[in-house]
């Protein structure tokens, strides 16, 4: 398919600057984000905002990474850059949200105008424009956001019993040999009285879950906990979820629960579905890699995961880029299943929905092609005054529909309360 691309004139080349910036370590940079496309990558106050565009693409179908890598390729190329702090993410970077499926959906990698950031104790401050150097920005407070008015829930493409039914479906082509496993998903509908400013829930997810990665870009926000992929200097990480279960808010009971998620089979074979299918697509660009035999619990406020961080060396950093690692290991089986192309084949088929950009890449990249690439969870899309937030479940010949309509609903807790 023709992949649809909108993209200014290269004619004249980005000009960047990156200087220092003395911020306080009290401050958040979520206090300096105004509402001019506003774009997010935090962690432990830690990361990036960014707003305005000075170059931007979009893209569609299945060449929609490889597009927006090859027009990334030819940005920085052209790109007049002096960077003064050369920290990870100072510099030219760009910020994308991609599509999970090839048909339907958008995907876009956009250059902001204004980038603020901060890591350890530096700070920095990047401005981008065309053809000439601006006078460096300011950096002053924004107008704080407002709190959604009127909020009002509402199923999305399905109800609870209309997803267990499919979830039944599922595992029963499972027992009988279709597959291994599928993550099914499920979405939900919340309408304001008013356009939402993305700006509230992005303070109260960076401030509700810390560790994970609070992130907006192009309307798609959310603090997704999983690590897609992570380049800086020759070293690549990714870190696997897969297997969950709530949380009571007792510590002992939590505890417990945790003993018994480590020890679940349903849990651990579905776990380490997702790990292979990770550590197959990074092998052929690591020199040497290092897989954990056995995961760790890793406890969030609302929910527990199996996790395990695959590391390696990569040998073809000067030819791949995060972005395009990123590409190799999407869809994992954490949000697609095993083997991917049956389980996306029975996702597109049953699952009732078009996921847009949820469980898609989400992240960002700089001009050496180092960067940092979530999985879109734990997320929401915003147009004006309607969010649709989405929760997904991985499925195996074990799984209960009632046990996963009761995990799905915890996975929306972080957003939903983020907006209320």
């Amino acid at each position: 398919m023709t992949t649809s691309i909108e993209q200014e004139s290269l004619s004249l080349p980005l000009v960047v600057r990156t200087i220092p910036l003395d911020l306080p370590a009290s401050a958040s940079l979520l206090d300096f984000l105004p509402t001019n496309h506003p774009v997010t990558w935090l962690r432990r106050g830690e990361g990036l905002v960014g707003w305005g565009r000075a170059a931007a693409i979009a893209t569609t179908g299945a060449t929609r990474f490889s597009d927006a890598s090859k027009w990334w390729s030819e940005t920085t190329s052209h790109a007049v850059v002096r960077d003064e702090v050369d920290e990870p993410g100072t510099g030219l970077v760009c910020f994308g949200t991609f599509a999970f499926a090839d048909e339907p959906g958008s995907s876009l990698l956009v250059v902001p105008e204004v980038i603020v950031g901060r890591r350890g104790d530096r700070a920095w401050l990047t401005t981008v424009s065309r053809g000439a150097l601006d006078s460096a920005a300011t950096v002053t407070l924004a107008d704080p956001p407002h709190a959604p008015q009127g909020l009002v829930f509402a199923d999305g493409a399905l109800n609870g019993e209309q997803w267990m039914g499919v979830v039944a479906d599922a595992v029963a082509r499972i027992e009988a040999g279709a597959l291994e496993k599928v993550v099914l998903a499920r979405d939900l509908i919340a309408t304001a009285q008013e356009p939402l400013d993305v700006r509230w829930p992005l303070r109260r997810l960076a401030e509700g879950y810390p560790t994970c990665w609070t992130f907006h870009v192009d309307g798609m926000f959310g603090a997704s906990p999983e690590m897609l992929v992570r380049r800086e200097k020759g070293l690549v990480t990714s870190r696997v979820l897969a297997g969950t279960i709530r949380r009571t808010g007792d510590d002992e009971a939590d505890l417990a629960l945790a003993a018994t998620l480590a020890h679940s089979s349903k849990d651990l074979e579905e776990h380490e579905y997702a790990v292979r299918s990770v550590a197959e697509s990074l092998e052929p660009h690591c020199s040497s890699m290092n897989v954990p035999e056995a995961p760790f619990v890793l406890h969030l406020p609302n929910v527990m995961h199996l996790a395990t961080d695959v590391a390696g060396v990569v040998h073809d950093a000067d030819t791949v880029s995060s972005l395009q690692l990123a590409e190799a290991l999407h869809p994992s089986a954490a949000v697609g299943g095993t083997p991917t192309e049956v389980a996306s084949h029975l996702i597109a088929e049953i699952e009732g929905m078009d996921r847009g950009r949820y469980a898609g890449p989400v992240g960002w990249m700089d001009a050496n092609g180092d960067g940092e690439w979530a999985i879109a969870l734990r997320s929401a899309s915003v147009e004006g005054p309607n969010v649709r937030l989405f929760a997904g479940c991985g499925i195996v010949a074990d799984s209960n529909p009632e046990a996963e309509l009761a995990e799905a609903q915890a996975k929306f807790v972080p957003v939903r309360d983020s907006l209320s």
